[in-house]
């Protein structure tokens, strides 16, 4: 079996070794949220934990769910283009994120991009047999790009300048694990480990002394050795679509183009200091060329590994000095 390469973040904290109580109890909670499922393993968890993650998770889907009909996103996107709407303080969090890594990335992730992925199928209007057409596609991509969405953090407000749809699907789960990590710590918990879809967020450490230990698998039919991640302070997200091809090709879309991906892109991890971040830099690498992506993420600092098919793994400079 080949052995996994480790990476030690540099936010390992002596502080957390020396309180740890060796003999404390672990619990795992779980269920299904945002179309995935949900897990949870806390040291000492106190009463009331599985609720509190419950409430969490219902919050998020209630503000930036566009599978929820009833949510604030859902309700924006219903309304006429042009006008003004108050949202949440949470919510707007997160657009403020989705549009500066939006600027960042030069339009390669985009949270006005509803209607592209509604018309290629991978939105709630449910999926198509084949791929749509080019005006209509034209169409779409017209709407979407800079201003088509306009965010007043002050105000706490937000207006679709166009007729482009909110799609925050390459950032919600994100922010919902730091969500989740956030009311953990509010209550006291010190040490645990959250995990959505695959985005996780490491706190302190197990009883045992060691780290939270995450395993990125490399996608199906490509030998690498596993990647294994101290989790503690940090979080890591993984953006891959070699399980969800269809008729319609990648489910990655690039909406610079309106066109699912084909470069070759398996699987993009990123470690960051939040899983919101690393959830929107994931989705935005995926959509880049993979030399434009490992470009980028060598300009912002970014831990990155990129898994491109017929050409190996690439890893960026962030990354390679966390390896021992």
């Amino acid at each position: 079996m080949t052995q996994p390469r480790i990476a030690i973040p540099p936010t390992l904290s002596p502080a957390a070794f020396h309180r740890r109580r060796a003999n404390a109890p672990v619990e795992r909670f779980g269920g299904e949220t945002m179309g995935t499922g949900w897990s949870a393993t806390v040291v000492a968890p106190p009463p009331g934990v599985e609720s509190a993650i419950a409430d969490v998770l219902a919050e998020v889907i209630a503000q930036m769910s566009h599978w929820e009909p009833g949510s604030q996103l859902s309700r924006i996107n219903a309304a006429a283009p042009g006008g003004w709407h108050g949202i949440a303080p949470e919510f707007a969090r997160v657009m403020g994120v989705a549009l500066d890594i939006a600027a960042r990335s030069d339009g390669a992730f985009d949270p006005a991009m509803g209607a592209l992925v509604d018309l290629w199928g991978f939105g709630p209007p449910g999926p198509r047999a084949d791929a749509p057409e080019d005006g209509a596609i034209d169409t779409a991509r017209a709407e979407i790009g800079v201003g088509a969405m306009e965010l007043d953090p002050l105000l706490l407000r937000l207006r679709r300048a166009r007729g482009a749809r909110l799609d925050l699907s390459g950032i919600a789960k994100g922010y919902a694990v730091d969500a989740v990590a956030a009311r953990l710590r509010a209550m006291g918990c010190t040490d645990f480990l959250v995990e959505i879809g695959g985005e996780l967020v490491g706190v302190g450490i197990q009883p045992d002394g060691q780290p939270w230990w995450v395993d990125v698998e490399p996608p199906p039919g490509m030998a690498l050795p596993p990647l294994r991640i101290a989790l503690h302070e940090i979080a890591v997200a993984t953006s891959g679509d070699y399980r969800r091809f269809g008729a319609q090709g990648s489910h990655s879309i690039d909406p610079r183009t309106g066109r699912p991906i084909a470069h070759g892109t398996a699987s993009v991890t990123v470690i960051h200091a939040d899983c919101c971040h690393a959830d929107s830099w994931a989705s935005a690498l995926t959509v880049l060329e993979p030399e434009a992506a490992m470009a980028l993420a060598e300009r912002e600092g970014l831990a990155v590994q990129l898994v491109v098919r017929e050409r190996g793994e690439w890893l960026s400079r962030g990354l390679r000095t966390m390896l021992d």
